[in-house]
């Protein structure tokens, strides 16, 4: 993976982001309710720069990135999940992976948006339109991928993540997603929170954080000027609220020259030929999951096609 655009100005600026872009678990009202809150700013800013987007569009990725993120992190091992959103809208879907490391990976299926009107807000629901959310989990422990499927009902990802919650799982979720700009359009903040209720939870604890999440303010604003874990002892503190643990989080593809190289290695006998014969070269081999572009020159296919070809 080549990350096109880097966080801040200088290698210090860089590490600093890297620090704080962490994921804390957390429980509240006596261990009833567990959450997951989640600074993404580094994260969603490189998506941005890896993946050329605008405004809109890493609006909409940047929370697929933010919410698979928070998915993901109850994984444990090599565990990873998958969430895919196909529409009937002018963004026709995504596909974003998230680990069990913190990882995340994905792209947008249309680049750019078309837009018909100057925008009025970020709604992303004309965009989308009718379709599916689609969340697959690959288990290590598992035989088979898990893979669970709801119909879009808001055309909200935050809302139909927590729809997919309730519908599949049977577990009632709440789900905050949150993109910040400035006037040039490039991400300064960023961040999720994840609050389920588990057996046990009073139906007046649930009430009254609902109320509460109603009341927050632009969480990427509140995360671009504190830790994760300041914000819930501070947000929550009427629910005893304890933090458990942290990890890093990072926009993160593990494609590489030498897989593409293998790739190519499999490619039909005739596709190579067509290739040596028409180019265009340099051959440019694109990741969908990071947008990392990869050059082959003529030599470096000839030498492909000679280790293809039958030895007399």
């Amino acid at each position: 993976m080549m990350k096109k655009k880097l966080y801040g100005i200088n290698v210090k600026d860089q590490f600093k982001a890297a620090a704080q872009d962490r994921l804390y678990h957390f429980v509240l009202d006596s261990g009833t309710i567990r959450g997951v809150i989640l600074k993404a700013t580094k994260m969603v800013y490189e998506m941005q720069g890896n993946h050329e987007l605008g405004v809109l569009e890493t609006m909409a990725l940047g929370h697929a990135y933010i919410g698979s993120a928070l998915m993901a992190a109850h994984l444990k091992g090599n565990d990873r999940i998958q969430v895919q959103i196909d529409c009937s809208g002018p963004m026709k879907g995504l596909v974003v992976d998230a680990n069990a490391f913190g990882e995340v990976r994905g792209y947008l299926k249309q680049v750019p948006i078309p837009i018909e009107a100057p925008l009025k807000d970020f709604d992303l629901s004309p965009f989308m339109g009718a379709g599916f959310l689609t969340v697959t989990k690959y288990l290590t422990e598992a035989k088979h991928p898990y893979t669970g499927q709801v119909v879009l009902q808001y055309g909200n990802i935050a809302q139909d993540l927590a729809h997919y919650f309730l519908t599949s799982e049977q577990v009632p979720t709440a789900m905050y997603l949150s993109v910040g700009f400035n006037g040039a359009g490039e991400v300064i903040g960023a961040g999720g929170l994840f609050l389920q209720a588990l057996p046990g939870a009073s139906d007046k604890a649930v009430a009254d954080l609902e109320e509460e999440i109603r009341k927050l303010p632009s969480l990427s604003s509140d995360l671009a000027k504190h830790n994760p874990d300041e914000l819930v002892l501070r947000v929550f503190k009427d629910f005893s609220p304890k933090i458990l643990e942290h990890k890093r989080i990072e926009f993160m593809c593990h494609c590489t020259k030498e897989k593409l190289h293998n790739y190519l290695m499999l490619l039909p006998m005739q596709d190579i030929e067509d290739i040596l014969q028409n180019g265009p070269f340099p051959l440019e081999i694109r990741c969908h999951s990071c947008n990392s572009f990869y050059s082959f020159s003529r030599m470096e296919i000839e030498e492909i096609y000679g280790l293809r070809r039958p030895k007399n």
